[in-house]
Parts: structure tokens; sequence; C-alpha cells
């Protein structure tokens, strides 16, 4: 038994305590400053990290709806193919970036190993074509042609190509149903970029990382509809990421088909039609010249007269839109793009501009009546028009005395126009114009539609020019400063224009005003413009926004939004005018300038009118144009260095409404041979199941 006393102890233990007690005081002062760091400092960042670690997603990419034709024949599909893609994020985590993989890869599929590099890196402003501007965590696709031999060789030897798979996957297919390319029309696409999903992020259709987008043509139009919706279907996992259960499942639904007011049959043969006309034109001589024509591009609307509905539309020269399919690759990039390419991508139905030549007169015919001069006068027609020490000479130099608008017309007789438009732009006050000039030449114009967009439901198309008395003014601002520092009083020719450019480029003078009366100097038309014209004069004055989509269809075929035609407003003529116009432009078919390509035509059964237009441009060979229209459709075709309008385009036309009509040269009509002898109305039926009873298309047989 002890003798130390109780109290002996205590101070020690009590030390022992309050060390004891401070300690626990830092514990729970450590662990509850740790807790607020957790749950209130960075308390967001942990719950999303929580949220991401304990759901995962897995996305079903929707299936592309298809482009069809107006019976139903499908333009762009999709087809089931063996892709190769390569995960960038995997291959940049090897020390070479995965060129050894990619080169044991391009082994495989027998492809060069620099094609396979240049189609993984990322596009940027300074890395040129091939290259991938979708998102750098997206499968990227090298190849669609993959055989199963080497889909299998990949899967087998799974250690030699990490990162790498190869899995059948529905793909984009451009059919060309009857060989009729459609190329320009359907466009192509490409992955989306994360700029664009970013800015989608708060749209009705926002875009996922896997996901394709239209780039030109109907393909961009319409690619909202044409996409459909990813499925996506959440899974709650624990932390090593094994399935605990289904959160949450939004089906996929598949893209709407768009059905288009185009005919693959008549698309074929307008193709066809083009392209030989081209062909042709090459083996004439240009007697100007004295060099064979160029031909070096072209475009062909055909055109539904009384909706604005396109029927056809072909540009040359053309590409196939499956060389964008699965990553395009460098020597095609280049053709398409290259310098030497031509630029094939354009589609010059709505983004080539010209000057239209005689086929513009039908605007100065009118523009003439709204001025005040008599349809049916007298108005004379010399081989040539003098405006000071300039000659203005007639096509070919020929006269023919005193005729009417109707006659000039018919013959295409060029000083007729010279001469109202010298008297209106006297009118106006000629080098000092009024205050506010009539122009009824440009106003005209304006009115017709020209020097604006049609409104075509495709993008980028080109408004033309109408070189009227503000665009003057406007191009000799922007011309002035290089106009005065080049220009000298004598010097050279060059130099002399230049001179008087800087200090009156912004005069409309008599020359100025008697070239655009006939669709020469700077005025500008497209294709489809002139189509759209023609069209309206065909159909008794009314302007038709032209189209191509005809109706927006579910997958299912159960829901359908048809696309109405629009009317665009009324041509500046009254019914006079306009029958008067329509008589004397079957004149040219009958009688005139293009009475030589359309004998034996059945004017009686199916009248044809028509308008030649040889245009001159400065520094090349002529523009071919030929405008047309009967009861039910127009058609307008162009060709770049081609020659005469009846000479290089007029034959093509004939053949594209002989295919159309089931005419053969003599005028007989069989209309089992008819392609489309009146417009279709009907659209094709789909089946609840997605399928379309699409009749077969026979390639064009001319």
């Amino acid at each position: 038994m002890s003798n130390i006393p109780e109290t002996g102890r205590t101070p020690r233990v009590q030390v022992r305590l309050v060390v004891i007690q401070l300690l626990v005081f830092s514990l729970l002062l450590t662990l509850g400053g740790r807790l607020w760091y957790l749950q209130i400092r960075n308390g967001q960042e942990y719950t999303d990290e929580a949220k991401n670690n304990h759901t995962q997603r897995v996305v079903q990419p929707a299936v592309r709806g298809s482009i069809l034709d107006t019976r139903g024949v499908p333009l762009a599909d999709n087809e089931t193919r063996l892709v190769v893609s390569a995960s960038r994020t995997d291959l940049m985590k090897m020390p070479d970036d995965g060129k050894a993989v990619l080169t044991r890869l391009a082994g495989v599929l027998g492809l060069k190993a620099q094609d396979l590099v240049d189609k993984v890196r990322l596009c940027d402003a300074k890395t040129p074509q091939p290259c991938w501007n979708g998102s750098p965590y997206q499968p990227i696709p090298v190849t669609d042609e993959a055989t199963t031999q080497q889909a299998l060789q990949i899967r087998e030897r799974a250690e030699d190509f990490p990162g790498i798979t190869a899995e059948p996957t529905a793909v984009r297919r451009y059919a060309a149903p009857g060989k009729a390319n459609t190329s320009q029309v359907l466009g192509y696409l490409s992955p989306v970029t994360d700029e664009e999903i970013t800015k989608a992020q708060d749209t009705s259709s926002p875009y996922l990382r896997s996901d394709q987008v239209g780039r030109s043509g109907l393909e961009r139009t319409y690619d909202e509809q044409l996409r459909g919706k990813a499925g996506v279907t959440r899974y709650e996992v624990d932390n090593l990421g094994r399935v605990l259960g289904q959160a949450k499942t939004e089906k996929a639904r598949p893209g709407d088909n768009v059905i288009t007011s185009i005919d693959a049959r008549v698309q074929a043969v307008a193709e066809y039609e083009l392209n030989n006309a081209m062909k042709t034109a090459r083996k004439q001589f240009d007697t100007v010249t004295g060099s064979k024509y160029k031909a070096d591009s072209g475009a062909v609307v055909v055109m539904e007269a009384k909706t604005g509905r396109v029927v056809a539309m072909a540009s040359q020269p053309t590409y196939d839109p499956n060389a964008w399919v699965g990553g395009i690759s460098a020597k095609d990039y280049a053709k398409l793009t290259g310098k030497k390419s031509n630029f094939p991508l354009l589609n010059r139905a709505i983004q080539g501009q010209a000057a239209p030549g005689s086929i513009f007169k039908v605007v100065s015919s009118t523009a003439a009546v709204n001025a005040g001069y008599d349809f049916n006068g007298s108005y004379p027609c010399p081989s040539s028009y003098s405006i000071g020490n300039q000659v203005f000479k007639n096509f070919e130099s020929q006269g023919y005395g005193n005729i009417t608008i109707g006659k000039a017309l018919e013959v295409s007789c060029d000083t007729v126009y010279y001469g109202l438009a010298h008297q209106e732009w006297q009118k106006d006050g000629g080098n000092n114009p009024k205050k506010k000039p009539a122009d009824w030449f440009y106003k005209t114009a304006h009115q017709f539609g020209l020097g604006k967009e049609t409104g075509i439901d495709l993008p980028n198309e080109v408004t033309g020019r109408v070189p009227d008395r503000q665009w003057k003014q406007d191009f000799w601002k922007a011309n002035k400063s290089a106009w005065c520092k080049q220009g000298k009083k004598n010097g050279t020719y060059v130099e002399r224009i230049a001179y008087e450019g800087c200090l009156e480029g912004n005069k409309m003078r008599a020359g100025d005003a008697v070239n655009y009366s006939i669709g020469q100097g700077d005025t500008l038309v497209t294709p489809i413009q002139m189509a759209a014209i023609y069209g309206a004069i065909s159909n008794g004055g009314t302007l038709y926004t032209p189209t191509v989509g005809k109706a927006i269809v579910s997958a299912d075929g159960r829901s359908v939004k048809k696309i109405a035609p629009k009317p665009d407003g009324k041509l500046p003529m009254d019914k006079a005018t306009r029958d008067n116009i329509d008589e004397a432009l079957a004149g040219v078919a009958t009688r005139g300038s293009a009475a030589w390509r359309f004998g034996g035509w059945p004017q009686d059964r199916i009248p044809m009118h028509a308008k030649t237009g040889t245009a001159e441009v400065h520094g090349k060979q002529t523009t071919s144009w030929f405008a047309s229209y009967t009861k039910d459709y127009t058609i307008v075709m162009t060709i770049s260095q081609g020659g005469t309008g009846s000479g290089a385009s007029g034959p093509a036309v004939r053949k594209i409404y002989e295919a159309m009509y089931g005419l053969d040269e003599k005028g007989n009509q069989d209309l089992k041979k008819a392609l489309m002898p009146k417009p279709r109305t009907a659209l094709p039926k789909i089946g609840p199941d997605g399928a379309i009873d699409a009749p077969k298309t026979e390639p064009y047989k001319p």
C-alpha cells in the first residue's frame, strides 16, 4: 500500500487530460475544416465528379434520313460498311504519337502511312486538308472500305493496334441511280466541330460529338431534319465501373426523309446532255480566236413552270460525293479544290454568274413597253448603231430594216434595243442625269427578281448583278484610289481607262446603257434566276421561289410535312405584254434564231418557246445561253466559253425535252417512253418499317 497521498496525482492527471482535450479539439477542428473544404469550398466540383463516377452514358447514333427523288428513288441513303477508326486520345499517349501503330495499320489496309497520319491530325488555320475537323475525343474514321479479312486481322492482333477499332457502321451512300450523280444538289457530310457543338447547346437540335453535319446542298439545308436524335442510355455504376442498374433511357429517333422534286431519270438526262454538249463544243472552232472552244464549265436547270419546283439541276465539272464518306484523302481533296480542279464543288446553277446576252431581252422588252414604247411599233434594226466614235454592231452585222419589238426578240436584233436604251438614257439626262431619273431598264430588272437571291432551298446562292447607278457609284468608290494611282491621261490604253475611271467612273455612260440592254457589260445573272423568269412568263406572270425539297416524311411514314410552292410576286407586265412576248418566243423556235434546232418539233401539240443568248466576255470566248419553256416546264442551259446559244446549248435542251415528253427527232410521241410528260404531284409512300417501294432507274441511253 502506497504512502503517497491521493492529492499528489491530481496535477499530472489534469495535465494529461488537458493534452488529450487539446489533441481531440485539434482533430475535430481539422476534420471540420476538411469537411468545410469538401462540402462548401469544392462541394460543387466533387458533386459533379460523383455524378460522373456513378452515371455513365452510352450513345446510340441516330440513322440519318434518306434524300429521295420525286418517285421515292434514294439519291442519298445509308449502307453498312466495315469502318476502321483510330482513337486520337490513345494514339497521343504513345511516345511516337501512334505513328508506329498507324504504319502497321497502313500495311494491313494497303494504304500509305502518311495518309493515315494526315487523317488523324487536327484541323486548324495552318493545317491543310486532309485533317480532322471533328472532336479530338471522337474516334476518327480512316477508311470505310475495309474488307472482312482486314477487320479480322485488326481484331485478332489487338495488341499490335491499340486505339484502333474495326466495326460495322452505317455510313452515307450517294447512290447515283441511273447514273444521276446529283452531287452539287445533294452536298456532302463531315464531322461536327467543337465550335458547332458549343453554339448548338441551347438550340432545339444540339449536336453530339459523333454527329456528321451537312456541309453543302440539301444535306446542309435539311440537316436538322435528316440528322434525327441520338439515343442515350444512362447506367448507374460503382467506382470500379461495375453496372449497378439502368437509370434512364432515351430511344434514338431516326432522321426524317426528305422527298425532293428531282426526278432521277430526268437528272441523268440533264447531266449527260450538258456534258455531251460541252464535249461537242470543244470540237468546234471559234472564228474570233481561231482556236477550239474551251467549254470549261456549264449548268442546266429543269423546272416546273407552274410551281418553281426543280426537276433536274446539273453543273459541270462535277464530282462524286462518296469521296467525302469516311474522310477524304489528300489526293481527292486536291482534285476537288486545287487550282487545276476548276472547282467542281461549285453548284454553277445557283453560284455561277455570267452576262446573260440576248436571253436578257425579255427584260429589256418589258422595260421598253413600261417606258411607253409600243410593243408592235416600228423600230429601225440597222447592222450597227453609233454613239459618238463608238460603233455597236448587230450580231453577225445583219440588219432587218424597221421591225417590231416582237420581231427584234425573234431574230435577236441588238440595234433595236441599243436605240431604245439610248433614247431612255438621254431622257434621263445623259451624262448629267436628272435628280430622279426613271431608269426603266434597271428598275424593270429588279422587278424581275434580278440582283438578289431567288431564295432556293440550297445554301450559298449568289445574287448576280444589276449594274444600276447605285452599283456604279459603289464600284467607283471601291476602285477610285487604285484607278487614280494607275491612271495617266496620255499613257497606255489601260492607263487611259484608269484615268477616266478615276475622274468619272461613277457616271452612267451611253455605252453602259446600250450594252446593258442586250445583257452585256457588267450585268450578271445565274441560271436559276433566268429559269425562274422564263417559268413566270410561261405560267402567266407569277414568279415562284425555286424549291428542291417537296416534303419531309418521318422514318415510319406517318408524319408528312409538305413543302408548298411559294409565289414571289408578279412580273412587271400586263397580260397583253406577256402574251406578246410569249408569241415572240414561240417565233424564236419556229422562225427565229433557234428554228434551225427545232425542225420537226410538234409545235401544235407541245408549243415550244425559246430564246438564244451569246454573251461576249472580255478576255474569254463567248458564253452560250439557251432559255426555253413549254406549258409544263422551263429549261435553261449555259456553257462558259462554249460558243453561240443555239449552236452549243440548243441541241442539248431539245434532247432533254424529247426524253421528258417521249418524242423522237421527227416529233412523234410515245408516252410509254416519256419520262415525265406532266409534273408529278403525288408523293411516294413510305411504309411503317421505313421501306420505300421505289421503281428501278435505268441509265439514260440517248
